[in-house]
């Protein structure tokens, strides 16, 4: 078990650098055009936005499912 938590926090703190590096080398790389088309005019919170669609697109999916699943279960007790 500590082996598997270790190896998730490592996972994820190298995903983590990786976006960071990524993202940085972008800015540094590519005109300004360019930087705008792929990351949108607010540059500094592309982060947070792109946060905020995953859990918008999460509780989208968890809505719908437990939609169906109260239908289904609503269905099976009448």
């Amino acid at each position: 078990m500590v082996k598997r938590l270790f190896w998730i926090g490592l996972g994820t703190m190298l995903g983590v650098l990786i976006a960071a590096k990524a993202q940085a080398y972008v800015r540094e790389r590519t005109p300004d055009g360019a930087r705008q088309f792929l990351l949108g005019s607010d540059q500094e919170n592309v982060h947070i936005r792109t946060l905020q669609g995953l859990v918008r697109d999460f509780n989208t999916a968890r809505l719908r499912r437990e939609h169906e699943l109260g239908e289904r279960y609503a269905a099976n007790r009448s």
